[in-house]
C-alpha cells in the first residue's frame, strides 16, 4: 500500500515538472536589491517579506533591512512588500533598478489581514465567504498565554478542552468531547489527527512557536472545501517558509505549577525550542525545528459519588447507607468501583428480617495512583525546499512527535511514549499545489486505566471470591450485634486485606506487569483461583495515506474565477485485539492473537472527495459571490454533497456585509466505525453493520435505564423470597428494547 501511494506521488510530480518551463516568463536573470525602512521612524525593518506577484519567488530582509532577490520575470512586474504590523505595499518594477528604497507604514486599520483557509485562496479577512479568525506572529507574541496553542482559547468562538498539560483539543460550535471527531486541525495542510485515537493529540506533533507564521480558525462547517470531518470547523497552522524566514531562533520558557496546595509538590514546567533556517541563492532552502517540554501534570482529585444511595443501582431501601457509608459508592477519578465490579449480597439476615440483599461495589484505586504524573513532549521537524522555477517549488518535510499525557475517551488513557510521524511531499506554484503525505501512529507504552484498576483488584480476589468473603464477614458482624454501617466497613477491610496498596513495591511491580499485557478481555480469567491474567496495555498502530491537489483556473477563464481540487485518504489500522480487530475472524477469536502474535489482517477505511469553487465580483468589485460544491464518498456509505453559497458586499473600506449558507455531513471516524472495545462488561462497538455479525446487538439489546430498573426489581423480589429465575421472569416486562434499526445508506447498512 505504501509503495503504491509513493509511486502515484512520484508519477504526478514528474508529470507536473515536465511542464514547468512553460511557467517561466523569461530567460535573463534580474537581480533586485533594496532596503526597507519604517516610514515614520526611518529605522531599518528586518524580517520583511518581498515576493514577486504571480510567482512563488520571494525573500526577506536581513537584520539591516537589506534584501536581494533574483528573478527571471519580464519587465514590467510587481513586487509585494509585507510584514507583521505593517500595511502591505506593492511596487511596479518597470526597468533595471540598482537599489530599491522602500518604506512601510504601521498598520492601523484592522481587517487588512490576508487569509487562505476560508476559500483556499488568498483574500482579505473582511471579504472571506465565512467568518474566520486569525492569529499572526504579532498576536502570538503579545498573547499572555504560556504558548501559542494555549492562545487559541482566547480566540472568539473557540473552546479548549484540557485533559492534561500536553493534551489540549480546540473546538468551535459546541458538540464538544475530548476526542473531538468534528474539528480538523491542519499543519501546512497535513491532518494532525492520530487515526486510531481519533484526535490531533493537541500540538504534540505540530509546529513550534518559533516556526508559526499564522493560525487561521474557521468556527463553522468547512466541509464544502475540506471534507466530511470539518463539520464543526478547523484550525490551520501555517509555518514559516525558509526562503522567507532565515536565521537562528531560540527560546526557553520556565515556570512553576502546583503552587496553591493542589495535592502535588511544587514542580517546574519548562519548554525549550530552537529553529534554524537557511536559503542558498534563492534556489535551495532548509529549516530545522526541535523542542522539548517537561512538567508535572494536573491532579484529578475530585471523588464525588456518582452512584448515590437514592438510585436503584445502590440501596435506596436503607437510608442510613448514604454519603460515606454508601457500599455501592462509585467515585469520580476512582477506577475499579464501576458497575462491572458490583456484587449483590443476597440471603442476609439483619434488622429482624431474613433473606435481605445489598448491592456492594469493590474498592477500586484512585487515578492519581494509576496515572503517570510526569509528562514530556519532544518534537522535531525538518524541511527541504527547492525551486525549479519561479512557479514551481518542491518541498519535503518530516515531523516527529513523542508525548505523554492523559487522554479521555470512554475510559481515561495514560499516554506514555506515544510516537507520531509524518512525511510530506509537496509541489506548488502560484495557482496549483499537489501534496501527499504518510502519517504513522504508535501508542508506545500507553495503557488503559480502567482495566488496570480492575486487574489490580482481580489479582487479589475474583469478584465472586471477594463477594463471598465480604458477605460472610458482614453476616458474622451483624450476628454479633454490630450496626449495619460499621459491619459493612469491617467487611470491606477484611475482604480487601492482602490486596496491593499504592506506594508499595508490590503495587508498582504488579502495575508494571499488567500494563505490559495486551489483553483486556481476560478480566475474570482467574475467577476460580483468584488470579487475574488480564492486562491494560494500549497498543494501537495505524498509518494514514493521503494525497490532494488543487488548481486555480482563473487565469484561463475570463467570466469568473474557478478553483477545483480533490483528495483521497486511506486509513490502515493494525488490529490490537482490544480496540480494533479483524472482523473476518469469528467473534470468539477476534481478541485472541494468532500464532505469529498478530490479531489478523490489517483493516482499511477509505474516503475520496472532490470540490469546485466559483467566485465572481460584480458592481465594480463591491459585491463578491461565492459558490462551492464538494462530493465525498466512502465505500461504506453513499456519496454526500456539501454546498456553500456566500455573498460579501463592501459598503466602505472597513464595512462589509456577509450572507452565507452551507451544510456539512461527516463520515464516522475510525473509532466510531470500527471499534470493538471491552470497557469492563461493556462492549463499545463501531457502527458498521458487519461488526454486528455474530453479536446480534441490533436485534437483542435493552436500554441501560431499563436494565437498572429490572435488576433493582429482581433484587427486591429475591429479598422477599423469590428465586432469581422467578424474579427475572416476573419483571422481564420492565426491560425496554433499544430498537437499533439498520438504515440503508450505501453499500452497507449502518445504524
Amino acid at each position: 500500500m505504501k509503495r503504491a501511494v509513493l509511486n502515484f506521488t512520484i508519477i504526478v510530480i514528474l508529470g507536473m515538472t515536465t511542464t514547468l518551463p512553460s511557467f517561466a516568463q523569461g530567460t535573463n536573470i534580474i537581480e533586485l536589491t533594496g532596503h526597507v525602512i519604517d516610514q515614520i521612524t526611518k529605522e531599518p525593518l528586518p524580517g520583511i517579506t518581498i515576493t514577486i506577484e504571480g510567482t512563488v519567488n520571494g525573500t526577506s530582509t536581513n537584520n539591516k533591512g537589506d534584501f536581494k532577490l533574483n528573478t527571471k520575470a519580464k519587465y514590467p512586474f510587481t513586487i509585494k512588500v509585507s510584514g507583521v504590523g505593517f500595511e502591505t505595499k506593492t511596487y511596479d518594477i518597470t526597468g533595471p533598478e540598482s537599489d530599491l528604497n522602500l518604506a512601510l507604514l504601521t498598520q492601523t486599520i484592522l481587517g487588512k489581514e490576508v487569509v487562505v483557509t476560508a476559500s483556499r485562496t488568498q483574500e482579505s479577512i473582511l471579504k472571506s465567504p465565512v467568518s474566520i479568525e486569525k492569529l499572526d506572529i504579532r498576536a502570538i507574541r503579545e498573547s499572555p498565554a504560556p504558548s501559542f496553542y494555549d492562545a487559541l482559547e482566547n480566540v472568539k468562538g473557540v473552546q479548549m478542552t484540557t485533559s492534561s498539560i500536553t493534551f489540549k483539543i480546540p473546538n468551535t460550535r459546541g458538540f464538544n468531547i475530548p476526542n473531538n471527531f468534528r474539528f480538523v486541525q491542519l499543519a501546512d495542510g497535513v491532518d494532525m489527527q492520530a487515526a486510531t485515537l481519533g484526535v490531533p493529540l493537541g500540538n504534540a506533533i505540530g509546529p513550534t512557536e518559533l516556526d508559526i507564521a499564522s493560525i487561521e480558525i474557521t468556527p463553522g462547517a468547512s466541509s464544502a472545501l475540506y471534507g466530511m470531518n470539518a463539520i464543526n470547523g478547523m484550525a490551520n497552522l501555517l509555518t514559516k517558509n525558509p526562503f522567507l524566514y532565515e536565521g537562528l531562533s531560540v527560546y526557553t520558557k520556565n515556570g512553576l505549577n502546583h503552587t496553591g496546595g493542589t495535592g502535588r509538590e511544587l514542580s517546574n514546567l519548562t519548554e525549550n525550542a530552537v529553529r534554524f533556517a537557511k536559503s542558498f541563492n534563492n534556489k535551495f532552502a532548509f529549516k530545522v525545528n526541535i523542542s522539548y517540554l517537561r512538567g508535572t501534570d494536573w491532579l484529578s482529585n475530585s471523588f464525588q459519588d456518582q452512584n448515590p444511595n437514592n438510585l436503584n443501582t445502590a440501596n435506596p431501601n436503607y437510608p442510613e447507607l448514604s454519603g460515606n457509608n454508601n457500599p455501592a459508592y462509585d467515585g469520580w477519578n476512582i477506577y475499579g468501583d464501576e458497575n462491572n465490579n458490583a456484587v449483590t449480597l443476597s440471603g442476609l439476615n439483619f434488622d429482624g428480617k431474613s433473606n435481605q440483599s445489598l448491592i456492594v461495589r469493590r474498592t477500586g484505586y484512585k487515578e492519581q495512583d494509576l496515572a503517570k504524573p510526569t509528562v514530556e513532549n519532544l518534537k522535531f521537524d525538518a524541511a527541504l525546499h527547492y525551486r525549479f522555477t519561479e512557479n514551481a517549488e518542491l518541498s519535503y518535510s518530516y515531523r516527529f512527535g513523542q508525548m505523554d499525557g492523559v487522554f479521555q475517551r470512554g475510559n481515561k488513557i495514560q499516554l506514555d511514549n506515544v510516537k507520531v510521524q509524518n512525511h510530506k511531499l509537496e509541489l506548488k506554484g502560484n495557482d496549483y499545489s499537489i501534496k501527499t503525505y504518510i502519517s504513522t501512529e504508535n501508542t508506545g507504552d500507553s495503557y488503559n486505566i480502567k482495566p488496570l484498576a480492575d486487574n489490580l483488584d482481580l489479582t487479589h480476589l475474583s469478584n465472586n471470591a471477594w463477594r463471598d468473603l465480604f458477605k460472610n464477614t458482614l453476616q458474622t458482624q451483624l450476628n454479633e450485634g454490630t450496626s449495619l454501617t460499621e459491619a459493612l466497613q469491617n467487611a470491606r477491610r477484611l475482604a480487601d486485606n492482602g490486596r496491593v496498596e499504592p506506594g508499595t513495591n508490590d503495587f508498582t511491580s504488579l502495575k508494571n506487569t499488567i500494563t505490559k499485557i495486551n489483553n483486556w478481555d481476560h478480566l475474570n480469567a482467574g475467577i476460580a483461583t483468584g488470579t487475574a491474567t488480564g492486562g491494560a496495555q494500549l497498543k494501537q498502530m495505524s498509518r494514514t495515506y493521503h494525497a490532494n491537489a488543487q488548481w486555480d483556473l482563473s487565469r484561463h477563464i475570463n467570466i469568473f474565477n474557478l478553483l477545483v481540487g480533490g483528495d483521497a485518504t486511506v486509513y490502515e489500522v493494525v488490529p490490537d485485539g482490544n480496540n480494533f480487530v479483524d472482523f473476518k475472524r469469528p467473534v470468539a477469536e477476534r481478541s485472541q492473537p494468532l500464532p505469529n502474535g498478530s490479531f489478523g489482517d490489517n483493516v482499511y477505511y477509505k474516503k475520496i472527495g472532490g470540490f469546485g469553487q466559483i467566485t465572481k465580483s460584480l458592481l465594480e468589485e463591491k459585491l463578491k459571490i461565492f459558490g462551492s460544491l464538494r462530493v465525498d464518498y466512502n465505500p461504506e456509505f453513499s456519496a454526500k454533497i456539501n454546498p456553500r453559497i456566500a455573498a460579501v458586499y463592501t459598503l466602505k473600506e472597513k464595512h462589509n456585509l456577509r450572507a452565507s449558507f452551507q451544510n456539512g455531513y461527516r463520515f464516522p471516524a475510525l473509532f466510531e466505525a470500527l471499534s470493538f472495545v471491552n470497557n469492563g462488561n461493556v462492549r463499545r462497538v463501531g457502527g458498521l453493520p458487519y461488526i454486528n455479525e455474530g453479536l446480534g446487538y441490533l436485534d437483542n439489546s435493552y436500554t441501560l435505564q431499563s436494565v437498572n430498573t429490572f435488576n433493582a426489581a429482581v433484587n427486591k423480589d429475591v429479598a422477599n423470597g423469590l428465586t432469581s429465575n422467578d424474579a427475572a421472569l416476573k419483571n422481564r416486562g420492565l426491560l425496554t428494547v433499544t430498537n437499533l434499526r439498520a438504515t440503508e445508506t450505501g453499500k452497507h447498512q449502518v445504524f
